[in-house]
């Protein structure tokens, strides 16, 4: 017999019983719109996640020192000179020195305490921040310690009309600071998000905290297949000053990236393990109801195998059966999947596309498992005795 004939004969038992046909089909349709459902949300955390490491920053490193008293200390030049020795692996450096303290504006008669941060001209590059307006710190601006500032748009918006806060004043610990520049908005300027931020030298910034030694340092690596390289000469040369590697921790940007990753990729197989679940229960209901049909259709059996119809022909014709009705909930399955994914990614704010990998999977595996369940009750029907079944009522 002719695959498409065979191909005809299946889809007409399929079109002649479209209620049962459908309710076999619904484990398929689940299961399939699962695995791509929560594949594609995956995939969407997943870019999400590296697109904010992307943000910051995915070759930078962060040192932190602890300080062992005024005899061994890291100085900023030390690190300094590093990254000169090793500029063909090292691109940027810039201490880091965050504190508390009370700001005030000229419009605000109340004192604020905040989060000041302390970097030098480079800092900008490091952590890919736009500055809106004016201009970000500069070197003159370090090294004679100036009283200037950069700030988020939150408090632009706070404090000052939009767009006319360069050159005015703010107070910090009652010293004021000249307002040279403002970033691009980040976060529509709440307070608490990333656009609540005011950078100052670091050269200031450590004699606001009263403390003198800086201990965290953010360095970038040229590259990120040099990231190891640089951990173990950062580790090397801090360990020399200090007199233990104890004093010391480096984190890499990637690392926890790839941790992240690793996670996300683990939990995608969980939950992909999970979806799989409904296909296989799809596959225990096509067989069921193949059999069910083997039984219904034992008259037609006998007829054909009377005239002629070989074994391989009825169990081809079963299989495809089987086959078809699978493939067809897969192709519905698919529909559905991008659907929900697409409305799920709208719902969670994040970027959610229908993965064409999970799309090709999840339906090959749909038309596999049905070919596999349906084998054995082709393999019933293919065995009957054509005089047996001509008898049968």
């Amino acid at each position: 017999m002719k695959l498409s004939k065979t191909l005809r004969l299946a889809l007409s038992s399929i079109v002649s019983n479209k209620m049962r046909s459908f309710l076999t089909m619904l484990g398929i349709i689940i299961g399939v719109a699962a695995v791509i459902i929560l594949v594609s949300i995956m995939d969407g955390v997943t870019g999400q996640v590296t697109d904010t490491f992307e943000s910051i920053g995915i070759n930078n490193i962060t040192v932190n020192i602890t300080s062992r008293g005024s005899t061994r200390q890291v100085a900023p030049e030390d690190l300094y000179e590093l990254a000169e020795e090793h500029s063909d692996i090292i691109s940027d450096i810039s201490p880091t020195v965050t504190t508390n303290a009370v700001i005030k504006a000229p419009s605000n008669t109340e004192n604020v305490r905040a989060s000041v941060t302390g970097v030098d001209e480079t800092y900008d590059k490091i952590k890919n921040l736009t500055v809106e307006q004016g201009r970000f710190l500069q070197y003159i601006d370090v090294a004679k310690e100036q009283k200037v500032c950069v700030i988020g748009t939150y408090y632009e918006q706070e404090y000052y009309e939009r767009g006319k806060a360069i050159g005015e004043i703010i107070r910090i610990n009652g010293e004021p600071y000249t307002i040279i520049g403002v970033f691009e908005e980040q976060a529509d300027s709440s307070e608490g998000s990333s656009d609540q931020c005011l950078y100052i030298p670091y050269t200031k910034a450590s004699k606001l905290s009263w403390n003198s030694t800086i201990g965290t340092y953010t360095i970038v690596a040229s590259d990120s297949s040099v990231i190891d390289r640089v951990t173990s000469i950062i580790k090397q040369k801090i360990s020399e000053i200090m007199g233990s590697s104890d004093f010391v921790s480096v984190i890499a940007t990637k690392e926890i990236l790839d941790e992240m990753t690793s996670i996300t990729n683990t939990m995608k197989i969980a939950l992909i393990c999970i979806a799989g679940i409904s296909l296989l229960v799809g596959g225990i209901g096509i067989m069921n109801i193949m059999l069910v049909s083997v039984t219904e259709r034992t008259r037609e059996i006998g007829i054909r195998k009377s005239l002629g119809a070989k074994k391989k022909h009825i169990m081809q014709q079963f299989v495809f059966e089987a086959g078809t009705v699978s493939g067809m909930g897969g192709i519905l399955g698919i529909l559905l999947g991008i659907f929900v994914s697409g409305l799920a990614g709208k719902l969670l704010g994040i970027n959610v596309t229908a993965s064409p990998t999970a799309i090709v999977v999840a339906f090959s595996v749909s038309v596999a498992i049905g070919i596999i369940f349906g084998f054995l009750p082709a393999k019933n029907a293919a065995n009957l005795n054509p005089i047996d079944a001509l008898r049968f009522e």
